[in-house]
């Protein structure tokens, strides 16, 4: 649900990208690339539950001692400038995508492959079945739901042009 909410704001707000998806360029390849750009773009999963350090680690200066509780930022690493090259544009065709909208390692997201398959299904029918939209009303007023963990919005209002 973040991930299609979360994605079509992203898609509105960069028409051009949105345009990709449909235009000529189209197709499976560029349906899976999007996906992955819109998950690393705005994360649904925004916060990482907290973990706790197995060993002292000392990271930009900063020691986390064993046992110290941390909170990885999933939105902020998805958007870190050495890791992806003009990390705040929304580009559908960016390849490779490694980001973390899923996590890593033994607290990968079980449903991820779920979540692909309903993005994929999900944003191309959008476009095509909801035509030329805009939002119906300026981003920044936009409600997002209260959360700590996840990021999603409560409606995504729009109107034809």
């Amino acid at each position: 649900m973040n991930l299609i909410g979360n994605g079509m704001l992203a898609l509105l707000r960069n028409p051009g990208e949105a345009a990709r998806l449909t235009g000529p360029e189209s197709g499976p390849g560029l349906v899976t690339t999007a996906v992955e750009e819109l998950l690393r773009y705005d994360s649904p999963v925004r916060d990482a539950t907290f973990r706790c350090a197995a060993e002292p680690i000392e990271l930009h200066g900063q020691l986390i001692g064993e046992g110290d509780i941390v909170s990885l930022l999933i939105g902020s690493a998805n958007r870190d400038e050495s890791r992806f090259r003009d990390a705040d544009r929304l580009d559908v065709g960016r390849a490779p995508n490694d980001h973390l909208a899923f996590g890593y390692g033994p607290h990968f997201c079980i449903g991820a492959a779920l979540a692909r398959l309903e993005g994929a299904v999900a944003f191309p029918l959008l476009l095509e079945r909801l035509g030329p939209v805009v939002l119906a009303k300026p981003a920044d007023e936009l409600a997002w739901r209260p959360a700590r963990v996840m990021r999603g919005l409560a409606a995504l209002p729009v109107v034809r042009t």
